[in-house]
């Protein structure tokens, strides 16, 4: 199966016409059947929300969720919690409600740039994966040492032996803090793909006074490029069961209708949608 879904679901204002906040999730799984929750790097949610984003969802609906930005090692500053295993403990039961549910895709661990590959830092892997065990996990570098040739097979082939999900990327190929596009599945079940746009004078930081969120994704993919992501999906479903397909270049709001394009290229009918509200006038 391929699902194809959008990272976050607050910013994509061209779906959301008349739309109360309060009510974007429920418009958004009118489109997608997958979204990417961010919300969770920044904060541990609350069960409270999570139940809440469950029952404001179809029931097929399915989340992946960025892992807490203390577990990958982004975090400055002091921790809100006493201790990692209160930290891990809090991230976990977070996801109860969508384990519950039958609506956790998987666990998005996105490392940092500076990330690279060294022992200290697959030790580091091992421990993450280890906490995490109990879950579906996904595994994305930010750094390009980890799939420099010489190392890449042994990179997918640690990725397989400690069961972490592929997720692969595309974004721009702007020096030691981009990863090329690795097109190979590491788990047979599921395999996430992250379509960051490819800006690549934006990619390694803000000019001109601009924040990164105004420049690092601010691209629009075209015909051209997201058949070639078609051809290259239609291959990777042949090599793993379910792909999941997220689009975050929305720093110029292009995500959502790059991503009902590729839908539409790729024929793909998703049955389980929330009903939209009709346009009446």
């Amino acid at each position: 199966m391929i699902y194809i879904g959008l990272t976050g679901w607050g910013d994509h204002m061209d779906l959301y016409e008349g739309v109360k906040p309060a009510e974007k999730l429920q418009t958004y799984a009118g489109y997608f059947p997958i979204v990417e929750l961010d919300s969770t790097f920044y904060a541990v949610q609350p069960e409270s929300a999570m139940r809440k984003w469950v029952k404001e969802t179809p029931q097929t609906f399915q989340f992946v969720v960025k892992a807490y930005q203390g577990i990958t090692g982004h975090q400055r500053g002091e921790s809100t919690f006493s201790s990692k295993e209160d930290m891990y403990h809090a991230f976990k039961q977070s996801l109860l409600p969508l384990v519950e549910s039958n609506k956790l895709a998987m666990v998005l661990c996105q490392f940092p740039p500076w990330f690279d590959l060294q022992l200290k830092h697959v030790r580091v892997l091992r421990s993450v994966r280890k906490q995490l065990a109990d879950f579906p996990v996904a595994l994305e570098f930010r750094h390009q040492s980890w799939f420099q040739p010489q190392f890449r097979n042994k990179t997918l082939d640690y990725m397989r032996e400690d069961n972490w999900i592929h997720s692969i990327c595309d974004e721009p190929q702007a020096g030691l803090g981009s990863i090329p596009t690795v097109l190979e599945p590491t788990d047979i079940h599921k395999t996430l793909i992250r379509l960051h746009g490819r800006n690549v004078h934006g990619w390694n930081g803000p000019r001109n006074g601009k924040s990164w969120r105004e420049v690092r994704y601010l691209y629009d993919y075209n015909h051209k490029e997201l058949a070639e992501w078609k051809a290259a999906i239609t291959s990777l479903s042949n090599q793993t069961k379910n792909l999941y397909v997220v689009f975050n270049n929305n720093s110029g709001g292009h995500a959502a209708k790059n991503a009902l394009t590729l839908i539409e290229q790729m024929n793909l009918n998703y049955n389980d949608l929330a009903p939209r509200q009709l346009d009446l006038f």
